[in-house]
């Protein structure tokens, strides 16, 4: 989980940046933008709480789509440890997808408030005191949480959540069933698991087909999200969508594919390879204590 946070937060302050953001154009233009500006520590606004919560994030929706699964092949065959059919893949995607955005909401809302706070502000006749826009409004990720609580309370933390929802329910079955069709497929008959290559490999795929086809709400929630922390434009997640089709087309819904996409890859290969050699280690030492 910490290895996918490092790799993958440089290009989620791209994608934040263009999904949220106003006056960058492209992705290379966005990059050379937040470089010149900002230096090498502008990519990584924001990574401290991710990495922090990364592993209870990792362990519960993991956690849960394992479980889940065991479940179903239980009532379904009366042996956990049987092969999932696709409908019990997707069924425990689901549930871990609906637990994750519990976790993951007030992590993602610090992240980008942190990310965004030195966006231009282009509004005009807006005055906003004390907080000058280009200055920093939170010290750090604590005092961000802290703020946003005092402010606006739990609904504020969890801005974004319903986008959220639609965006990780259907995601996960898109990260977790490409995820077991690649690695059954690649991997040989006869072989009891996947190897590490098998793994990395459907890992990135899946990763990269799940942030490919989840950004149209990601850009929602990204803009819900970063929405508060000069005001509040938004009056929640339709209102979000009427407003930026309205403002800038069907193609707003589209900004950062493409880094989605290329994140979601490393990402998702560092994630997926750390929970399949984590649970080969751990099984590898119960059957060495317990034989």
């Amino acid at each position: 989980g910490a290895a996918s946070v490092v790799v993958g937060h440089p290009l989620d302050t791209i994608k934040t940046r263009l999904q949220a953001g106003q006056g960058y154009g492209n992705t290379l233009n966005c990059v050379l933008t937040v470089y010149r500006n900002e230096s090498v520590a502008g990519f990584f606004k924001g990574m401290s709480f991710p990495l922090a919560s990364i592993a209870v994030y990792s362990s519960v929706v993991f956690g849960v789509f394992s479980n889940t699964q065991r479940l179903l092949s239980q009532l379904r065959h009366g042996d956990p440890s049987c092969t999932p059919v696709l409908a019990d893949v997707a069924l425990a995607s689901m549930v871990a997808g609906f637990v994750s955005v519990g976790i993951g909401t007030p992590v993602d809302l610090v992240k980008i408030r942190l990310q965004m706070q030195t966006q231009p502000y282009v509004e005009a006749n807006i005055k906003l005191k004390p907080t000058v826009p280009g200055f920093p409004v939170y010290r750090g990720p604590i005092h961000c949480f802290r703020t946003v609580l005092q402010k606006e309370g739990i609904a504020g933390i969890y801005r974004g959540a319903g986008a959220m929802l639609l965006r990780d329910v259907p995601g996960y079955c898109l990260y977790f069933i490409p995820y077991t069709f690649f690695c059954g497929w690649i991997t040989p008959d006869g072989c009891i698991s996947p190897n590490p290559s098998s793994i990395w490999l459907a890992g990135g795929v899946a990763g990269a087909i799940s942030w490919g086809t989840a950004t149209p709400m990601d850009v929602v929630k990204s803009r819900l999200q970063a929405d508060g922390v000069y005001l509040n434009k938004y009056k929640g997640t339709l209102d979000c969508i009427l407003q930026s089709y309205q403002n800038e087309g069907l193609k707003v819904f589209f900004r950062g594919i493409t880094v989605n996409a290329v994140r979601g890859f490393p990402m998702s290969s560092a994630m997926f390879l750390g929970y399949e050699l984590s649970l080969k280690a751990m099984k590898r030492d119960q059957t060495e204590t317990n034989p």
